[in-house]
């Protein structure tokens, strides 16, 4: 099965990285999953769907302001024929839209997990992503055309595309058959409302410090105990917040 995900942009050069490098650019370019799951990603270009001379996409708000806003027109024009129509779906109803945005629900590592288990996995709905740009998009499009809003925190982007990003590498470890090894993302930070513990390896004496005893002399109990105490001492350093 062929999983699709359609980005619409101004700029689909952002993704050319992420779709290059590492377990999430594998993964997204359907090289790294189970043989009968595989992911495809499609970049649509907003602009190419703009009727006006110069291609714009936005124009200036109603009732004045500063900044310009993205034309429902244009976004519409952009998800039906270069999606639906290009995609060969039945309608608009067949995909999962997603737009970040402050109004969502703000992404957590259990958020991504989710979103991983059962959107990314979803074999019923492909997902087509919004990035917006300038001061926003027309509130029109969004409310009959966007399903979803997720935010990856309270700080405000140039643009929806970095958000975009950080959604897909986060939730794309937890689609099964991803992680080589499903430990992996069972002992990162979060999944306990902890930090990870402190890791180690070659050489064992760097700069005056040695790597901690405890793990050199392979006493599994004693090493999972250390492991335990190292992540409360850490996150109440540095993230006491957690422990909250």
């Amino acid at each position: 099965m062929i999983k699709k995900i359609w980005i619409l942009t101004l700029f689909p050069e952002f993704f050319e990285p992420l779709l290059k490098c590492g377990i999430a650019g594998s993964a997204l370019r359907g090289e790294r999953s189970d043989e009968n799951f595989k992911f495809e990603v499609h970049c649509i270009n907003i602009r190419d769907y703009s009727t006006t001379k110069y291609k714009s996409v936005d124009d200036s708000p109603f009732g004045g302001g500063p900044g310009m806003v993205m034309r429902a027109d244009i976004l519409r024009d952009a998800l039906m024929k270069g999606v639906v129509e290009q995609g060969g779906y039945k309608s608009k109803e067949d995909l999962r839209v997603i737009y970040t945005s402050p109004r969502g629900i703000v992404w957590d590592n259990l958020v991504a997990r989710n979103f991983g288990m059962n959107v990314l996995s979803d074999p019923q709905r492909d997902i087509v992503f919004i990035c917006g740009r300038y001061e926003g998009i027309d509130e029109r499009f969004l409310e009959n055309y966007v399903d979803e809003f997720y935010s990856i925190g309270d700080f405000v982007l140039t643009g929806g595309e970095l958000a975009v990003m950080v959604m897909l590498d986060s939730a794309v470890r937890f689609v099964p058959g991803i992680l080589g090894n499903k430990l992996s993302s069972e002992a990162d930070s979060f999944e306990d409302g902890m930090i990870e513990f402190p890791q180690y390896t070659k050489p064992r004496e760097f700069e005056g410090t040695e790597v901690p005893q405890v793990l050199m002399d392979g006493h599994h109990k004693k090493i999972e105990e250390w492991q335990k105490s190292e992540k409360i001492r850490l996150t109440r350093k540095h993230r006491p917040d957690l422990l909250k």
